[in-house]
């Protein structure tokens, strides 16, 4: 007697739906039953329908695009698409490097553009912090900073070199207090901003704690702004490089500036290049020193990393 003779109005159990189940469910219904029988229970082996596919490395795919670039610009050069007094091919590009750096000329360029950078970066940042910690711990601090700071922010900064020149000469001054205008700008405004970005409750509820003024900037403010302090500093390197640039056009005896203006009155395609391709290296080696230190700081703050 079959079953649905037996249990008149049942329908017979459907076949192909037992059959399509994962093996995965079966191999854990085997086990129960297996468990229930008072055996120890059989796990079944879960085969994936397919396997894993392998990623490519991150600095493999970060590669892609320069090497790419650098193959096109190559294939031109070589076709005679572009000529050789428009732009130098990379070949020759990387023979004048090598040329500029066996007879030091390039190393004491870069050297005294760092020391340029440095201490323009110096000034300006330590500029930018005071005025940003005025500014934004105190509400008369802020009356009487914010308006004259965003007020200059608004002017050009590399529209006052004229200026410069008149009230500083044309030595290592004027280049510096350009350097440090531009970056004192982008901290100013990135440190005010995280620190009136700081959550009220959290200051609150420090203050219950007892934390004094101090201990509130301390612990709470300056904690919760650092955030803010990290991308400004990142944004303030990027302009100090740019400031840099114009600044060493002002009557520079060293420095890539100076080995640019030289080689522009030569028509010399690359000796700019190689400097342009230092300027880049020198901007992402400090934008690398800035995330990691920003790693090292900010570890208590969960970041989106992309998927």
């Amino acid at each position: 007697m079959t079953l649905d003779q037996a249990v008149p109005g049942h329908a017979p159990p459907d076949i192909s739906a037992e059959a399509a189940r994962p093996s995965f469910s079966k191999g854990v219904e085997a086990g129960v039953e297996s468990a229930s029988r008072g055996g120890q229970p059989e796990l079944a082996r879960v085969v994936p329908v397919s396997g894993r596919r392998r990623s490519v490395p991150r600095w493999l795919r970060r590669t892609v695009g320069p090497v790419a670039l650098l193959v096109l610009w190559q294939v031109l050069s070589a076709s005679g698409a572009l000529a050789e007094d428009i732009l130098a091919s990379p070949g020759t590009i990387a023979a004048t490097a090598g040329d500029l750096v066996s007879d030091g000329t390039l190393p004491s360029a870069m050297l005294v553009s760092l020391q340029r950078v440095a201490v323009g970066l110096l000034l300006g940042g330590v500029t930018g912090v005071v005025l940003a910690l005025a500014s934004g711990l105190s509400r008369l601090g802020e009356d009487l900073v914010d308006a004259t700071v965003q007020m200059l922010r608004s002017i050009p900064w590399v529209g006052v070199i004229p200026l410069f020149i008149i009230w500083l000469g044309i030595g290592e001054a004027p280049k510096i207090a350009l350097i440090s205008l531009g970056v004192a700008f982008h901290l100013y405004l990135n440190v005010y901003a995280g620190i009136r970005g700081v959550d009220a409750q959290l200051v609150e509820a420090g203050t219950s704690l007892g934390l004094s003024r101090w201990g509130l900037i301390r612990h709470v403010v300056l904690p919760g702004a650092s955030p803010g302090a990290m991308t400004g500093l990142r944004y303030s390197l990027a302009t100090a490089w740019l400031a840099l640039v114009f600044g060493e056009q002002v009557n520079a005896d060293d420095g890539l500036g100076f080995l640019m203006n030289q080689a522009r009155e030569f028509f010399r395609t690359d000796v700019i290049v190689v400097c342009l391709v230092v300027y880049a290296i020198l901007g992402l080696i400090a934008d690398f020193l800035v995330r990691t230190l920003e790693r090292l700081l900010l570890q208590w703050r969960p970041t989106f990393t992309g998927q």
